[in-house]
């Protein structure tokens, strides 16, 4: 039996390159989520940022598909949890953080509460594996906790070890499926798990298996540390610098999945869990002089506050999908809400939802697919209690307090009610019990 070759010359350098050969011969799709830690909308420069430099996330977005406008609950446990159940903050009823990095008993229970995606997705078949932050459960305690959720490989920063919080970006304490990995001490956190994500690649790939991979990426949480590229070029660390670092990383994962030649059947989504944190920018150089010290800049306007608020800069966050036959360089307006990523992921994937499951997700795969899609006509986010129904116009949080949002970034607190406020609010309050507040 002979075997044919074929090379691919170049006349200029002569060079010899392997065509890519998709390895995989799986029909099922492959799922790739980037879920990004504290950055708004705003330090994207394909949404009008004009404070980082994000060339490959811009890259990503004209390649694939944005979402303008979508949006998450303002801190990490009530967006992560809405993430992987489909449900808004005021139904899950994890309204705060979970004090993992204190050693909490208290968890997620993933076990008899909530169904997730990635659950059904493993007994459809599919190699799961998480990394990155695992803020659902303090790891010491609940060592199980993260196969429980679905995932049965990870590489997550284990926050809590021996009473004390430890880091996550140099001398990370990183847990590999169950045990503290001891060959990583000079290494950078967030270099670990993107490597761990490559090699869980590679082994469905070589697998013929069908992957999703939950990337939490770490950065650029605060604290702000030097990145490698900045100990390279001896420089101080920036918070600029490293939603760059992060921008690199995002450009090393889709180069993997070209390489591996599974890009058509791979759909990979970039999203953050909340907006981008005040304290970042209080250090000198932020800003302008005239300035609030956290101002960001878009070509919209100024960018104001952010995580742990129920505003637009605390809620509003960078959603793009890029892969799998997506059109390129396509925008929609339409209004996504993060529970909507549960169902969409199992209706990408023919993955089927029970019946006795109440999500607060609607699909949009038909807006992924470039088909007309009833949109979704409000967005809620919550924390502390305290929660916020949002319209693309008008945000009416649950104290009663009604916020115009005509002219984004721009909010203003309605003081002196008016006949479009009163009637903004009545028209969105009734959406509060629909989201179990």
């Amino acid at each position: 039996m002979k075997l044919l070759i074929i090379f691919l010359l170049t006349a200029s350098a002569g060079m010899v390159l392997a065509i890519p050969v998709n390895a995989q011969k799986i029909k099922e799709p492959n799922i790739l989520i980037i879920y990004a830690d504290d950055m708004g909308y705003e330090t994207v420069n394909a949404y009008g940022g004009l404070d980082f430099k994000t060339p490959n996330i811009d890259k990503m977005a004209n390649e694939g598909l944005m979402f303008e406008s979508a949006y998450t609950s303002p801190v990490c446990t009530p967006s992560r949890v809405s993430l992987h159940t489909g449900l808004y903050a005021a139904q899950h009823g994890f309204k705060g953080v979970l004090p993992v990095h204190r050693g909490t008993g208290k968890q997620v229970d993933f076990e008899n509460r909530f169904t997730t995606f990635a659950q059904l997705l493993r007994e459809k078949g599919y190699r799961t594996s998480v990394s990155g932050k695992w803020q659902l459960a303090t790891l010491e305690k609940r060592p199980g906790h993260i196969k429980t959720a679905g995932f049965d490989r990870w590489c997550v920063w284990q926050i809590w070890k021996d009473g004390t919080k430890t880091s996550r970006y140099w001398a990370p304490v990183m847990n590999q499926n169950g045990k503290v990995r001891d060959d990583i001490a000079e290494k950078f956190g967030p270099d670990v798990l993107v490597d761990f994500v490559i090699g869980e690649m590679r082994t469905a790939v070589k697998k013929d298996e069908p992957f999703l991979i939950v990337h939490n990426e770490l950065m650029p949480h605060f604290p702000i540390v030097q990145t490698p590229v900045d100990r390279k070029l001896d420089r101080s660390a920036a918070i600029g610098n490293m939603i760059n670092y992060l921008d690199e990383l995002v450009a090393k994962l889709l180069k993997e999945v070209e390489e591996l030649g599974i890009r058509d059947n791979t759909y990979v989504i970039f999203m953050a869990d909340n907006g981008t944190q005040e304290m970042y920018f209080q250090n000198p150089g932020c800003g302008k002089p005239d300035e609030k010290k956290h101002t960001r800049h878009t070509i919209k306007g100024r960018v104001n506050g952010g995580k742990f608020e129920l505003n637009d800069a605390g809620t509003h966050v960078p959603l793009v999908i890029w892969g799998a036959g997506i059109a390129k360089g396509r925008i929609i307006s339409d209004i996504v809400d993060v529970v909507d990523l549960f169902p969409t992921i199992c209706d990408l994937t023919d993955t089927k939802i029970p019946r006795s499951l109440e999500l607060d997700g609607y699909s949009i795969k038909g807006l992924i697919k470039g088909k007309k899609s009833t949109p979704r006509t409000w967005t809620q986010g919550g924390i502390k209690g305290r929660h916020s129904i949002f319209d693309g116009n008008w945000r009416v949080r649950s104290d009663g307090q009604v916020i115009d949002a005509r002219d984004l970034p721009n909010e203003k607190e309605i003081i002196e009610p008016t006949d479009e406020s009163k009637a903004a609010r009545e028209r969105l309050s009734q959406y509060f019990e629909a989201s179990g507040n």
